[in-house]
């Protein structure tokens, strides 16, 4: 029933929600969970298995029974479920089903940096986080949306300061932090946004759990935790039961005693400490003893001890409390065991658990703790403060807690996890079978692995396992604690990376300049790259030749933005580059460049690109376009599983820098108007190099001499915001040389005709650098990923394939790529062995021809050889030739 007076509810806003098919009424402020028990609904769905009766067991997100489905999505903890007008719901037994929604809510991930991340706001979260903020720092304060887990029974709070608003403290309201990773990364959700948040300094302030007790028949409608019962009282103004017992272990359950009286029902404690304290109103019975037994069909009527039987329609339980250990372990944080409950022990990052989830339950000694851990906290990240006072408040010894975790009775009524229905007979016939570990009982009987995520079964369950084996918890440990730890949806984590958006268009700073300028796109990985840029009449054959000879002749610019950009930083940084390229970074000069190539474990060739030393321990490495995250992906999982003694970091730069290619014989002449200040000369600009410079419109740039077209050729590096700026520029300076903008296609044939191959076009995962013709950049000095690999006799057999060039004997005719190769003997007998593959074919407007590059078994043998391509009604006859089209002696380099 709801009472007259009290809550945090608006009773001055009125909600109407439909529960199973019936109408009911609330207010704003209330869970699905509380507006129930104020309409008189305590029982849900049955349980999952057994199909027994259950009820509301909890006030948060530790419920086990209480499973709703609202619209779409399934699986929702009524205690949870903020009520909204007109909200529909239906009770579960554990199993709901994802459906369409066509009006589905918008999910968004947001990123943010903190000094300071305090993950709960009680009063010691608060007390941390005000600390922490009034130096400066910027600290971001997680208030959870289930605060219920913060146990407070010693002393009082009030008069406590409440975190303010401030202008370096951010308050994140209902918002629960479910996944703690390394580098305090943190994941928050709050509502319909999913934050990422890095912090500097984490204070883990998330509360302790109330721990049910296990007896016969614990599992009937109207069996509540204590602290759930007291919470429904004092925050939503509702009462689950009129006559009711209290079964505890502890002190805390005298404060719902105390909400109970004065909320007028009627109530009997059950202590099971042999001298309970005297801390209940004087209208109170108090019985020392345990609970035994209950009674009762849709909700419980009555309970048993060993010598009383006594009536009842709210059991209240509090068997201790267990602190909120899971972003803690998460953390890689270990436990130890107190005799009562697991607590946090040794910190792995920079954290600092306080309050009860350190199990520091007396209040003004947790104010303490959280006021030393943010002058702590304050003072790590640069900005020192002073302690704040403490508001003066009373204390009380606490009468010592006399853990139960079972009471004898029949195994196969002794609930230990509600939701997975699992008993005390479960974990017996597990032991029985040979399981010792935690983790396999858990595995053997289900236990802990609900929506609830074990915060009600796993401490009775390390009783049960305990007292079977005859030890402790403590001797036993816990499971493993993994994220999330609270039940958060699919389309949360997704966010809007869903329908058109799974896979997101990826767009350049210069993108809006190419549109303008008519230019067809290629999807190249996730970006949208210019492919050709046709005239009026052109088709893209037409337009690719013009764009050819105005690189090989005069001067061409592409748009090469997408090319994959890692920062690789650290003392290490040369010494770990040194192990994952096949040739030698260690040592190459500041201001310097050098190309590589990255092999797999199996010593096939991964990846390639240019590397430039920017300072002794900061690289800038460029990848394929398709393959930056792959080489993010492998140089993190080397550097942490494999050298961990090395100290690099890597940092993603790919869409921080607009990269701008200008090519050609005239693209010297066309730098130095763009970049005045900056000598082009071979001599004081040479190839493979960098210099730091300004353009012509003041905008910073790093230009190299890169080629990867074999003629003089520049990249313009600049920040991502000026790139469109940059490329107006270049384009407007250029105009006197007939400047010409070209795209992917322009781009393969130039540097297919110097025998340049592409990872992923003429690499296929089973190609080495010594299949390429490229034994030069492999070092026989130092190790690298695949150097072993690299010697097996399988990577130096005759017949593998090699890179080689194809000339049809018609220059006209144009070899499909992918065409397979045979001899002409071999074609007229078949079955006809395939010689290799056509990997690139073009038109060349400088050949005047068609070539190809091929992957040819023991081809760099065969040169000279005419071999056949088979299409079906026709065959195109190719000679094998050297990969080198154009300018074998690289004359064209240098200008």
């Amino acid at each position: 029933m709801r009472l007259a007076e009290g809550g945090e509810i608006d009773r001055t806003k009125p909600l109407n929600f439909t529960l199973d098919g019936v109408s009911y009424s609330g207010f704003q402020g209330d869970t699905l969970a509380s507006a129930m028990l104020a309409n008189g609904v305590i029982q849900v769905a049955p349980s999952l298995y057994k199909h027994r009766p259950r009820g509301i067991f909890s006030a948060g997100v530790e419920e086990p029974n209480a499973l709703v489905q609202v619209g779409s999505e399934p699986s929702l903890q009524a205690t949870t479920v903020k009520l909204t007008d007109g909200l529909v719901a239906r009770t579960l037994s554990g199993i709901g089903r994802l459906t369409p929604d066509p009006e589905e809510p918008r999910y968004d991930k947001r990123f943010t940096h903190t000094d300071v991340l305090v993950i709960g706001a009680g009063p010691a979260g608060r007390t941390a986080a005000k600390t922490a903020a009034s130096g400066g720092a910027r600290v971001v304060l997680v208030k959870m949306s289930d605060p219920s887990g913060n146990v407070k029974f010693r002393g009082t709070p009030s008069g406590i300061a409440v975190a303010e608003e401030a202008a370096e403290l951010r308050v994140l309201h209902g918002a629960t932090a479910f996944g703690y990773y390394d580098s305090n990364y943190v994941l928050v959700a709050q509502g319909q946004t999913l934050w990422h948040i890095r912090a500097r300094r984490v204070i883990l302030a998330t509360g302790a759990h109330e721990q049910p007790i296990v007896f016969e028949n614990n599992d009937r409608p109207g069996i509540m935790l204590a602290g759930a019962v007291r919470k429904y009282i004092t925050k939503y103004a509702v009462v689950p039961g009129r006559k009711v017992v209290v079964f505890t272990t502890n002190d805390s359950a005298y404060a719902t005693v105390a909400a109970l009286v004065q909320a007028g029902a009627e109530v009997t404690v059950v202590d099971s400490r042999p001298n309970p304290p005297d801390l209940a109103p004087k209208s109170v019975e108090v019985i020392s003893g345990v609970i035994t037994n209950t009674e009762g069909e849709t909700r419980i009527t009555a309970v048993s001890t060993a010598d009383r039987r006594i009536e009842c329609d709210l059991l209240a339980v509090s068997g201790g409390w267990q602190p909120a250990v899971h972003l803690f372990s998460q953390s890689r944080g270990t436990l130890k065991w107190t005799g009562q409950a697991f607590v946090p022990d040794t910190s792995a990052q920079n954290n600092r658990v306080v309050g009860a989830a350190n199990a520091t339950f007396d209040t003004r000694a947790a104010l303490i703790e959280a006021a030393e851990a943010g002058v702590e906290a304050a003072a790590a990240v640069g900005y020192p403060v002073e302690p704040p006072p403490l508001p003066a408040m009373q204390s009380r010894e606490i009468t010592p807690e006399q853990p139960v975790w079972l009471v004898p009775g029949d195994p196969q009524n002794q609930f230990v996890d509600l939701q997975r229905d699992a008993t005390v007979a479960d974990v017996q016939r597990a032991v029985g079978a040979g399981m010792r570990s935690p983790e396999h009982v858990k595995r053997y009987t289900t236990i802990g692995t609900g929506a609830d995520q074990g915060r009600t079964s796993n401490i009775p369950a390390l009783g049960v396992i305990a007292d079977a084996l005859g030890t402790t918890p403590g001797e036993l440990g816990t499971t493993t604690f993994r994220a999330p730890s609270v039940p958060v949806s699919f389309a949360l984590m997704a966010g809007r990376d869903r329908g058109r958006l799974h896979d997101p268009v990826r767009t350049t700073p210069i993108h809006p300049w190419h549109v303008q300028h008519t230019a067809e796109f290629e999807n190249v990985g996730q970006w949208k790259r210019p492919w050709f840029y046709p005239k009026p009449g052109e088709d893209m054959e037409t337009a690719v030749l013009r764009e050819c000879r105005a690189a090989r002749t005069g001067v061409g610019m592409q748009d090469a933005s997408t090319l994959g950009k890692i920062e690789v930083v650290g003392p290490d940084a040369g010494e770990f580059l040194n192990r994952m390229y096949t040739n030698a970074f260690k040592k190459l000069a500041v201001g310097s460049a050098r190309y590589g190539i990255m092999c797999k474990a199996d010593g096939m060739v991964f990846d390639d690109g240019v590397t430039m030393r920017l300072a002794e321990d900061r690289y800038y490495v460029t990848t394929t376009t398709g393959g930056a995250a792959n080489i993010l992906d492998w140089f993190e999982e080397w550097s942490q599983t494999e050298w961990p003694e090395l100290d690099v970091r890597f940092t993603s730069v790919t869409e921080q820098w607009s990269t701008i290619a200008v090519v050609g014989p005239k693209s010297r002449a066309v730098i130095g108007l763009v970049a005045p200040e900056l000598d082009v000369s071979n001599e004081a600009f040479p190839f493979m190099t960098f210099r730091e410079t300004t353009l012509v419109n003041g905008i910073p740039a790093r230009i190299a001499r890169i080629s990867f077209s074999g003629e003089l050729a520049y990249e313009v590096n600049v920040s991502g915001w000026y790139g469109l700026a940059a490329w107006e520029a270049i384009h407007e300076e250029g105009k006197p040389y007939d400047i010409t903008p070209y795209g992917t296609e322009t781009m393969h044939v130039l540097r297919a005709e110097k025998g340049f191959p592409i990872v992923g076009q003429d690499t296929d995962g089973t190609v080495t650098p010594h299949d390429l013709g490229m034994s030069w950049i492999v070092s026989k000095q130092k190790q690298f990923v695949g150097k072993r690999s690299l010697s097996r006799p399988d990577t130096a057999r005759p017949d593998r394939k090699h890179l080689v060039g194809l000339l049809p004997v018609d220059p006209t005719e144009l070899l499909p790529e992918g065409a397979q190769m045979v001899t002409p003997e071999a074609s007229k007998v078949p079955p006809v062995p395939m010689e290799g593959h056509v990997t690139s074919s073009y038109r060349s407007a400088v050949l005047e021809r068609t070539f190809a590059l091929a992957l040819i078994r023991n081809g760099r043998n065969r040169i000279g050889e005419t071999l056949l391509a088979p299409l079906g009604d026709r065959v195109i006859a190719a000679t094998v030739t050297e990969p080198v089209f154009y300018d074998k002696e690289g004359a064209r380099r240098d200008g």
